[in-house]
């Protein structure tokens, strides 16, 4: 048995690099912001990254297993905060932005925003439940199956609902991808899982189709029900030049500034396109421009080295507990990689998704640190045995 601390050097390159890409690109960005967007971004990012290694080092130092005393305690705490956004509660606190009300601002400590760290909590949350049944119901049955996937949609329900109402449908979107990971994961049978994914599907694809077809009405219907922000999404997607202004023209900045890139790229700090947002949403779009497919092909690949590592360890690991904490944290980073270059691309609809250690933002880069800081507790602590079996049931 290994008695020293594994150390996965491989992330943490991963990590020093992207945050090198991040706060780089953002110094290139300084000039072509606006008076009222602010400045001093990739000294902020900086800091933010400073204080994210400080929090990794401190998870490392707690045994991830003693997560299952404060899981209810989080859950809650997580809960309760996305409770008073909803209800605009305390009224100086609760802080809007782009028609969503999504933060509580501090004098001190500015911004925080609750929807992002409420998915490392769902991660931990359902971990910790599917764990639980799996140790109760040893032998599975169609009935333990239904019953553990009704506890993984009644824990997820009630944050993405207020997360939904906010309105922030990516952040929706990525606690349903953290739903999904750790249900394929969690030892449902495949029939159950196949009958809802087909279900899903058909329904994605209907809706779509409804979408592109009969823009008005779906449009119509969106706005009479006060989704009228996922309308303007949708028909931003599907007919970007047909719209005047919001996400279509971002949309169609996004992609100029991706293809005028070309092959090798601009140059540094040549930026011609004004994107919205550019230094946190789309922040990928002044990695193209400046630095070309070439350049995107390499923060492409960072991303996907990272997804891979995080995969192998959650396989590697030899505790169902760890093993579900990294699946989570996958399905996490995999959707909001996977959403933010899409829409970037005329891929996926615009959500308004940062890129995960790339955009800038204090709350969501130190909820990705933390995310990152319980895979490498997780790696830290699975332990290798001469003629282990690596088969689990």
């Amino acid at each position: 048995m290994q008695n020293r601390i594994n150390v996965d050097y491989t992330i943490l390159s991963i990590l020093i690099l992207l945050g090198v890409a991040s706060i780089f690109t953002l110094y290139t960005l300084e000039p072509t912001l606006s008076a009222s967007e602010g400045s001093g971004y990739w000294l902020k990012q900086g800091m933010w990254y400073v204080v994210g290694g400080l929090i990794i080092t401190a998870v490392m130092l707690i045994d991830y297993d003693r997560f299952h005393q404060i899981t209810w305690i989080l859950y809650g705490v997580g809960l309760l905060s996305l409770v008073m956004l909803f209800a605009g509660f305390p009224p100086g606190i609760v802080h809007e932005a782009n028609g969503a009300v999504s933060w509580f601002k501090f004098p001190v400590l500015g911004t925080i925003q609750p929807g992002e760290f409420i998915k490392v909590i769902l991660v931990i949350t359902l971990a910790h439940v599917i764990v639980r049944h799996n140790n109760k119901y040893v032998e599975k049955t169609l009935k333990s199956d239904i019953i553990l996937l009704l506890k993984c949609i009644v824990i997820s329900f009630p944050p993405m609902f207020f997360v939904a109402t906010q309105p922030d449908l990516g952040g929706f979107l990525v606690l349903a991808a953290i739903m999904g990971s750790m249900v394929l994961v969690s030892g449902i049978r495949w029939r159950i899982l196949f009958f809802i994914g087909f279900i899903a599907l058909v329904a994605i694809s209907l809706i779509t189709a409804v979408s592109y077809f009969f823009p008005d009405i779906v449009a119509g219907f969106l706005d009479t029900s006060g989704l009228e922000h996922v309308a303007g999404r949708f028909i931003g997607w599907l007919n970007p030049e047909e719209t005047n202004g919001g996400y279509g023209y971002q949309l169609i900045t996004a992609m100029m500034a991706i293809g005028s890139g070309q092959l090798f790229g601009k140059g540094i700090s040549d930026l011609e396109v004004s994107v919205p947002e550019q230094h946190t949403d789309m922040i990928f779009t002044a990695v193209a421009e400046q630095f070309g497919f070439i350049g995107s092909s390499i923060v492409v690949t960072l991303l996907f080295l990272l997804i891979y590592r995080l995969i192998y360890i959650a396989i590697q690991s030899n505790d169902d507990y760890g093993s579900y904490l990294v699946t989570g944290m996958v399905g996490m980073f995999a959707y909001q990689i996977f959403q933010n270059i899409g829409m970037s691309i005329q891929l996926l609809p615009i959500t308004g998704l940062p890129l995960p250690f790339l955009s800038y933002g204090g709350s969501s880069t130190l909820t990705y640190m933390l995310a990152i800081g319980i895979v490498l507790n997780v790696h830290s602590r699975t332990k290798e045995y001469m003629f282990e079996t690596r088969w689990k049931n």
